[in-house]
């Protein structure tokens, strides 16, 4: 029997997102419809064009990032205003995954409207929610590949937002923001833009490296893996390459992380693939480059 919705019931599921649609922009009924939205994005193939061409909608989901601002110092964000607030960004990665609109949402700079929240430090559960659903728009934009969003990316603040929090956010959002910064790192442009010069190479280093240190001791295949990829790729350029040789941990190259991987064939391989790497001789051209070794501290 088949689970089909019939064209007459198809076609009351599409009014209903209209209606849903044009409810946006009336303040008194925005919060249902985001709401009722944001449970349709992965059931309505086309919400995204259907978002993004109507009337004043992205106006009014950017209203309601705005509206959030003055909660965010000092810390006063309830558990309500959260979620409603992430209810918009839902709406948002659905325009930003969509290959009709991606290019439109990076050229009218909607995901800057964004780092405010990626900003934010505290520890509390509205907080930590808004900052996951902030980098999975991020996220959503970086999953495509593409060298639009990279070159954009690379010309505002991620790289040390993404970093802030690998060092200091919870286990979720850590893993989030370094597929974030691995996917930059996957991209030529992303890669010579961090091994460009001594300061942002060590950086993004030091913070690796503490991670390291932290799933010693509270390991996480998942994130591991996403750590393991940065460096294997950071391995890839010449002069990161000799000074990794002297920073990269000690517990990757020690039997820290065997049980942790024991069920990872893909991250084994990255692994040993990155100690490979390691073992040939150093080249003149680190220095050439402008980036001195690192020294283990």
């Amino acid at each position: 029997m088949s689970t089909q919705p019939s064209p007459a019931n198809q076609t009351v599921e599409r009014e209903k997102v209209f209606q849903w649609i044009l409810e946006l922009t009336n303040p008194e009924t925005r919060e249902n419809a985001l709401l009722e939205l944001s449970k349709k994005r992965e059931v309505v193939p086309d919400l995204a064009p259907m978002l993004w061409n109507s009337f004043g909608t992205t106006a009014a989901l950017l209203q309601e990032i705005i509206n959030i601002y003055p909660a965010i110092n000092p810390a006063t964000l309830t558990a309500h205003q959260s979620n409603r607030v992430c209810n918009a960004l839902a709406l948002l990665q659905c325009v930003a995954s969509h290959p009709e609109t991606r290019s439109q949402f990076l050229l009218a700079h909607v995901p800057l409207f964004l780092y405010p929240f990626l900003h934010t430090v505290s520890k509390t559960r509205p907080f930590e929610y808004l900052r996951l659903t902030s980098l999975g728009v991020i996220g959503a934009l970086v999953k495509t590949d593409e060298q639009e969003v990279i070159n954009f990316l690379l010309t505002t603040e991620i790289i040390p937002l993404c970093l802030r929090i690998m060092e200091s956010g919870s286990e979720l959002s850590k893993t989030v923001a370094t597929f974030i910064l691995q996917k930059i790192l996957l991209d030529d442009s992303g890669l010579s833009y961090i091994c460009q010069t001594y300061d942002r190479f060590s950086h993004v280093a030091m913070i690796l490296g503490k991670m390291v240190l932290v799933l010693a001791k509270e390991p996480s295949a998942r994130l591991l893996k996403h750590v393991v990829r940065c460096y294997l790729r950071l391995s890839d350029n010449p002069r990161a390459r000799e000074a990794l040789r002297q920073c990269l941990p000690d517990h990757l190259r020690d039997n820290t992380f065997t049980v942790c991987l024991q069920e990872d064939k893909s991250t084994k391989h990255w692994l040993s693939q990155l100690l490979t790497n390691l073992e040939t001789p150093g080249t003149s051209e680190l220095r050439q480059g402008g980036i001195s070794p690192l020294t283990s501290q």
